[in-house]
Protein backbone atom coordinates (compact mmCIF):
# COMPACT_ATOMS: atom_id res chain seq x y z
CA UNK A 1 0.00 0.00 0.00
CA UNK A 2 2.85 2.56 -0.26
CA UNK A 3 1.66 3.24 -3.51
CA UNK A 4 -1.54 4.55 -2.35
CA UNK A 5 0.20 6.83 0.46
CA UNK A 6 2.26 8.32 -2.44
CA UNK A 7 -0.77 9.30 -4.69
CA UNK A 8 -2.33 10.84 -1.38
CA UNK A 9 0.24 13.03 -0.07
CA UNK A 10 0.54 14.62 -3.93
CA UNK A 11 -3.50 16.07 -4.47
CA UNK A 12 -5.73 15.46 -1.02
CA UNK A 13 -8.58 17.19 -3.26
CA UNK A 14 -8.60 14.58 -6.23
CA UNK A 15 -7.92 11.48 -3.70
CA UNK A 16 -10.10 12.00 -1.08
CA UNK A 17 -11.00 9.12 1.46
CA UNK A 18 -14.18 7.99 2.77
CA UNK A 19 -14.49 5.69 5.29
CA UNK A 20 -16.14 2.01 5.28
CA UNK A 21 -19.79 2.97 6.61
CA UNK A 22 -19.63 6.39 4.77
CA UNK A 23 -19.28 4.41 1.66
CA UNK A 24 -22.06 1.99 2.44
CA UNK A 25 -24.07 4.09 2.81
CA UNK A 26 -24.19 6.74 0.67
CA UNK A 27 -23.53 4.62 -2.43
CA UNK A 28 -25.81 1.63 -1.44
CA UNK A 29 -23.31 -0.73 -1.38
CA UNK A 30 -22.43 -3.75 0.40
CA UNK A 31 -19.14 -5.42 1.82
CA UNK A 32 -18.90 -8.11 -1.06
CA UNK A 33 -18.93 -5.03 -3.38
CA UNK A 34 -15.94 -3.55 -1.33
CA UNK A 35 -13.84 -6.55 -0.40
CA UNK A 36 -15.15 -9.95 -2.72
CA UNK A 37 -16.10 -8.41 -6.07
CA UNK A 38 -12.86 -8.21 -8.75
CA UNK A 39 -11.30 -6.35 -8.27
CA UNK A 40 -11.18 -6.13 -4.57
CA UNK A 41 -10.68 -2.27 -3.69
CA UNK A 42 -7.65 -1.20 -1.61
CA UNK A 43 -7.67 0.60 1.62
CA UNK A 44 -5.55 1.69 4.40
CA UNK A 45 -6.24 1.58 8.13
CA UNK A 46 -6.36 4.21 10.85
CA UNK A 47 -6.81 4.46 14.35
CA UNK A 48 -10.82 5.13 14.79
CA UNK A 49 -10.53 9.13 16.35
CA UNK A 50 -13.58 8.82 18.05
CA UNK A 51 -12.80 6.33 20.15
CA UNK A 52 -9.29 4.83 20.68
CA UNK A 53 -10.55 1.43 21.78
CA UNK A 54 -13.05 0.67 18.87
CA UNK A 55 -11.88 -0.97 15.78
CA UNK A 56 -9.60 0.62 13.14
CA UNK A 57 -11.20 2.06 10.03
CA UNK A 58 -11.33 1.04 6.92
CA UNK A 59 -10.28 4.42 4.30
CA UNK A 60 -11.50 4.07 0.67
CA UNK A 61 -10.60 6.30 -2.32
CA UNK A 62 -13.85 8.02 -3.09
CA UNK A 63 -13.36 7.79 -6.92
CA UNK A 64 -12.72 4.29 -6.97
CA UNK A 65 -16.21 4.26 -4.50
CA UNK A 66 -17.91 5.75 -6.97
CA UNK A 67 -16.79 4.16 -9.55
CA UNK A 68 -17.84 0.17 -8.06
CA UNK A 69 -21.02 1.89 -7.15
CA UNK A 70 -21.72 2.74 -10.76
CA UNK A 71 -20.55 -0.74 -11.70
CA UNK A 72 -23.28 -2.39 -9.45
CA UNK A 73 -26.45 0.12 -10.08
CA UNK A 74 -25.45 0.89 -13.75
CA UNK A 75 -26.33 4.66 -13.40
CA UNK A 76 -26.97 7.52 -11.13
CA UNK A 77 -30.33 7.57 -11.38
CA UNK A 78 -30.79 4.09 -10.40
CA UNK A 79 -28.86 4.43 -7.07
CA UNK A 80 -31.18 7.76 -6.70
CA UNK A 81 -34.28 5.28 -7.23
CA UNK A 82 -33.06 2.98 -4.99
CA UNK A 83 -32.69 5.00 -2.04
CA UNK A 84 -36.31 6.44 -2.81
CA UNK A 85 -37.07 2.89 -2.80
CA UNK A 86 -35.58 2.40 0.90
CA UNK A 87 -36.57 5.37 2.17
CA UNK A 88 -40.46 4.73 1.58
CA UNK A 89 -39.89 1.18 2.46
CA UNK A 90 -38.19 2.70 6.15
CA UNK A 91 -41.38 4.95 6.46
CA UNK A 92 -43.65 1.63 5.61
CA UNK A 93 -41.78 -0.19 8.25
CA UNK A 94 -42.13 2.13 11.03
CA UNK A 95 -45.56 3.41 10.33
CA UNK A 96 -46.11 -0.38 10.39
CA UNK A 97 -44.34 -0.45 13.86
CA UNK A 98 -46.30 2.24 15.33
CA UNK A 99 -49.56 0.23 14.54
CA UNK A 100 -48.17 -2.45 15.65
CA UNK A 101 -47.32 -0.84 19.26
CA UNK A 102 -50.43 1.02 19.41
CA UNK A 103 -53.00 -1.96 19.11
CA UNK A 104 -50.89 -4.19 21.53
CA UNK A 105 -50.54 -1.28 23.91
CA UNK A 106 -53.43 1.11 23.30
CA UNK A 107 -53.81 2.04 26.69
CA UNK A 108 -50.68 4.17 26.59
CA UNK A 109 -51.29 5.57 23.00
CA UNK A 110 -55.62 5.82 23.22
CA UNK A 111 -56.40 8.61 25.59
CA UNK A 112 -59.97 9.40 24.60
CA UNK A 113 -60.87 6.23 26.16
CA UNK A 114 -59.21 6.38 29.47
CA UNK A 115 -61.42 9.32 31.19
CA UNK A 116 -59.49 11.54 34.33
CA UNK A 117 -60.57 10.09 37.69
CA UNK A 118 -62.84 13.56 38.60
CA UNK A 119 -62.95 13.87 42.48
CA UNK A 120 -66.33 14.70 44.74
CA UNK A 121 -65.48 15.89 47.83
CA UNK A 122 -67.70 15.33 50.85
CA UNK A 123 -68.25 18.19 53.27
CA UNK A 124 -65.27 20.30 54.44
CA UNK A 125 -64.20 20.67 57.95
CA UNK A 126 -62.59 23.48 59.60
CA UNK A 127 -59.15 22.72 61.85
CA UNK A 128 -58.61 25.62 64.32
CA UNK A 129 -55.33 25.43 65.30
CA UNK A 130 -53.81 25.84 61.78
CA UNK A 131 -56.92 27.67 60.57
CA UNK A 132 -57.31 25.71 57.66
CA UNK A 133 -60.21 23.93 55.80
CA UNK A 134 -59.95 20.09 54.92
CA UNK A 135 -61.92 17.83 52.48
CA UNK A 136 -61.81 14.54 51.32
CA UNK A 137 -62.34 12.57 47.42
CA UNK A 138 -65.75 10.34 48.24
CA UNK A 139 -64.81 7.67 45.64
CA UNK A 140 -60.89 7.65 46.44
CA UNK A 141 -58.45 8.41 49.24
CA UNK A 142 -57.32 11.98 48.29
CA UNK A 143 -57.56 14.55 51.06
CA UNK A 144 -57.25 18.44 49.98
CA UNK A 145 -56.02 21.10 52.11
CA UNK A 146 -56.93 24.57 51.92
CA UNK A 147 -57.04 28.20 53.25
CA UNK A 148 -60.23 30.61 52.63
CA UNK A 149 -59.83 33.92 52.66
Amino acid sequence: MPILRQILCRDLEEHKLITKTEALNMYLLRDYDLDKREPPLKYITRKNPHNVRWGEMKLYLQLQIEERALEVWGSEEQIEEERQRRKEKKKKYNKHLKELRMSMRSSLYDRTSVAAHVHEFGPETYNKEEDTYSRNCLTCSYAETFEKM
